[in-house]
This record gives structure tokens, sequence and C-alpha cells, in this order.
């Protein structure tokens, strides 16, 4: 039989034996959504998650960008990266690319190779459609995004990696591994 207040907290009643041994009350594990409500981020991505997918729920663009962006406000680099993706697509928020860089520009400095990759190929475009003087620097960028997602192996990044190794010249090749040795060392430093 449970106690009144016991019904209230989720906590099955104690038994004389556990009570003379000290073990812990039993407790009904929280739902998803009650944990979100609590601030965890790892659960609000996943109601995020549900309702960008439509799995469990009925698919609703504007909710899962509204609990992504609490995750992602939490540095939950998953929940950054799709909502920088919800921006750039204009799922559920207003397209807006400043704010797509933003949001996948912290995922990807968070190590989540899905945003780097990303980042690699916004620089990459960025490289052939800008103005000449800056068309190195986009390169070496470009270089340093996809030589991280790579080094983690992301699907496709050491193919693009390859391909921009190919396009520079071996001074913004050199400057471009000095720029992942940096972001390691800063990783590592924040660990």
């Amino acid at each position: 039989m449970l106690r009144p207040e016991a019904r209230t907290l989720g906590i099955v009643d104690e038994t004389l034996f556990q009570r003379w041994f000290g073990r812990a009350p039993l407790t009904v594990p929280e739902s998803t959504q009650v944990l979100a409500d609590r601030g965890v981020a790892d659960a609000q991505f996943s109601l995020g998650l549900s309702f960008a997918s439509g799995v469990g729920t009925a698919q609703d663009f504007a909710q899962a960008a509204s609990w992504y962006l609490k995750a992602a406000e939490q540095s939950h680099a998953l929940a950054q990266f799709n909502l920088g993706r919800m921006y750039a697509l204009g799922q559920g928020l207003p397209c807006d690319a400043a704010l797509a860089l933003l949001w996948i520009q912290k995922s990807a400095n968070l190590g989540d190779a899905g945003a780097q990759f990303n980042l690699g190929q916004t620089h990459q475009r960025t490289s052939f459609s800008g103005p000449a003087t800056g068309n190195s620097a986009e390169q070496i960028s470009a270089y340093k995004w996809f030589r991280l997602a790579a080094d983690q192996g992301y699907a496709g990044s050491e193919a693009a990696w390859e391909n921009m190794n190919l396009r520079m010249s071996r001074e913004d090749v050199l400057a471009g591994d000095e720029s992942v040795a940096a972001f390691h060392a800063a990783q590592a430093l924040a660990a």
C-alpha cells in the first residue's frame, strides 16, 4: 500500500526489510517530458528530435525548434547543429542564414563532426564565389573543418578534405594544419 505522500513523489512504500537494512525506496523513472521541463538538456534534445521527426508524436517543427533552443542554450552540440539547420532551411523558424551559421559554428566548436563538415562546405562554397583575396582564408577554413570532421570519421569529410588539399598552395595547407592543431589545443585546454 502506498503512503499518500509517496503517491505524489512516485515512491513505492518501503517494506519492513528495506527499513531495517537501509535500502533506499524505489522510485518511478521520470518521463522525457518531465526531465525536459526540469531543464535536462538531453531530454530537451530528445523531445526536439521527436517533434522534428514525427516519431512518437505529430511532426511539429516549431515545437522541435523550441526544444532544440532550450538544449542548445545549455551547450548541447547536436541541438545547436539541428537548430542551425532549422534556421538554414526555415523549418519552424524564419529562414535566417546568420543565425544558422551562429548555431552551427557553436556546435562545430564543441566538436560535432556534422557541424564541422557543414562549416567546411560553407567555407568551400564561399571560396568559389568570394573575391580572389578572400579565397585563401576561406580555403584554409574549409580545409580545417573538413579535416576535423575527417579525424572523427564523418562520412564524406576525408574526400572533401583531400579535395581542398589539392586546390591549395603548400603555405595554405600548412596554415590549415596549424589551424587544426590550434583547435585541438584549445579543446584540450577546455577539457
